[in-house]
């Protein structure tokens, strides 16, 4: 009976602004390697095992990050199952759970791991999932409780009785109370890790939440599929109450498990936790890019775009960016969601891009802007091509930095190589691709009386946008 991986992506991560935002989440980032980011790395901890192909749930937004980032390790048959709307774990699973039992029928045991989170002791993982496939095969709901090594007031916590049995769900605790489970030797931290048939899990889902299961059902049994993903009903997802699995499911199932896991493990959910999972200089201070300090101890920097300076400071967090900048005292970690609350509701864009924004076929990078004018440098990935598009309120004009464009301008199709440009009237159709093997770079200049992304009007794109 093979093992399928299902990667939990829908997330955000706005606890570790300003590097996560909206269009471009933790998860993305290789924020504990030098090479692979932490979906990377969850996927390629799995290949050592037997594992059928993966699936993988993500937000809607995030579908060519994700594929993209697959296929850069050489994972290319996954079933990447797009969420319209975030309904939490139990709804993504069951989505997931539809999926495997399409492939596998009821012999399909899947592997939940959430993409976000650091292992490296994989000898431990594989040890400690051996054990739960073995219960998985008798109908068991498995989750993995990891040892606690401190009293964490950040995670809930599972107490475990005899024969893998679970006694006891709690959620987050204060500082006593999580002492009080670390020194009983009873409790381990809630992983949020998962190995269980699709269809018993979906069984214990129609008993408990059968709303949830009818609602996910009706959105999956409408589906359609375009490139490698697969598109549930919008509109009967949204009917879909929000709902955890350990709501919804695990702490009422009778068939619940907790195989215990020893290893190293981390949930990369904040700031505070990447610092305590990181290696540290020798005055326990993580310092990662262009980044100086003196004087300065117990401090997480992370500099993006330019060199950043600590002198004498203790216990911050301070993370630099091309457009934000975050400082903040380690112990307050939790509360950068408060900062993300405010940027959103006084109609700002930090919590959404960054500067450079990725696209399917390239990124785009704004350097400069004002009330009638914009300056963005694109890149075009080789054989990558822009929609057939037009613009109600601006005009363009395009100069090629390096590589090879092929331009549809109105009914002028031209080829431009380095220092050539072209200009593209308000109203006038046109394309833009890369033929070459290089990466196209190219200058663009915007101006008009509005300049808003949304000014785009698509009449064919190879993206399904």
């Amino acid at each position: 009976m093979k093992i399928v991986p299902v990667i939990l992506s829908g997330g955000i991560g706005s606890r570790l602004w300003p590097l996560s935002r909206d269009h471009f989440p933790k998860q993305c980032y290789a924020l504990v390697d030098a090479h692979y980011s932490l979906l990377q790395q969850t996927m390629l901890r799995t290949l050592s095992l037997e594992v059928a192909d993966p699936i993988v749930v993500c937000n809607e937004d995030h579908r060519f990050l994700i594929a993209q980032q697959l296929q850069s390790i050489g994972v290319k048959n996954a079933r990447i199952v797009l969420e319209p709307k975030g309904r939490n774990t139990a709804p993504a699973i069951a989505l997931a759970a539809l999926e495997a039992l399409r492939s596998h029928a009821d012999g399909a045991l899947m592997l939940v791991l959430p993409a976000d989170h650091v292992i490296r002791d994989i000898a431990a993982f594989e040890t400690t999932i051996k054990q739960a496939v073995e219960l998985a095969k008798d109908d068991a709901l498995v989750t993995f409780g990891v040892q606690p090594t401190r009293p964490e007031t950040g995670y809930g916590y599972i107490r475990a009785g005899e024969r893998f049995s679970v006694m006891e769900f709690v959620e987050k605790p204060n500082l006593e109370k999580a002492q009080f489970y670390l020194d009983s030797g009873e409790y381990l931290w809630n992983s949020g890790m998962f190995l269980f048939r699709a269809k018993a899990f979906l069984g214990e889902l129609a008993v408990h939440r059968d709303d949830i299961f009818q609602a996910v059902n009706n959105a999956y049994q409408q589906r359609a599929e375009d490139l490698d993903f697969v598109r549930v009903d919008a509109i009967l997802f949204a009917q879909c109450p929000e709902e955890s699995i350990d709501f919804a499911v695990m702490e009422r199932t009778k068939k619940a498990k907790v195989v215990p896991y020893a290893g190293d493990w981390s949930d990369i959910g904040a700031w505070d936790a990447l610092y305590n999972y990181a290696d540290k200089d020798t005055n326990n201070n993580v310092l990662l890019g262009d980044v100086m300090a003196e004087g300065s101890t117990n401090c997480l920097v992370r500099s993006e775009s330019r060199l950043v300076a600590a002198v004498g400071v203790q216990d911050l967090v301070i993370v630099e960016t091309a457009d934000a900048v975050l400082v903040m005292d380690k112990n307050n970690a939790q509360d950068v969601k408060q900062i993300v609350k405010r940027i959103q509701a006084e109609g700002r864009q930090e919590h959404m891009y960054h500067t450079t924004v990725h696209r399917p076929w390239g990124t785009y990078q704004v350097v400069d802007a004002g009330e009638r004018h914009k300056v963005k440098r694109i890149m075009v990935k080789p054989g990558e091509k822009l929609s057939l598009q037009m613009h109600h309120y601006r005009a363009e004009h395009w100069v090629v930095v390096s590589g090879t464009a092929k331009v549809l301008n109105g009914e002028r199709e031209i080829l431009l190589t380095e220092n050539e440009s072209t200009y593209i009237p308000v109203g006038v159709v046109h394309a833009l691709e890369n033929p070459g093997t290089v990466p196209l770079e190219l200058i663009e200049v915007q101006s008009g009386s509005y300049l808003g992304e949304d000014d785009i009007v698509r009449f064919s794109d190879r993206y399904g946008r």
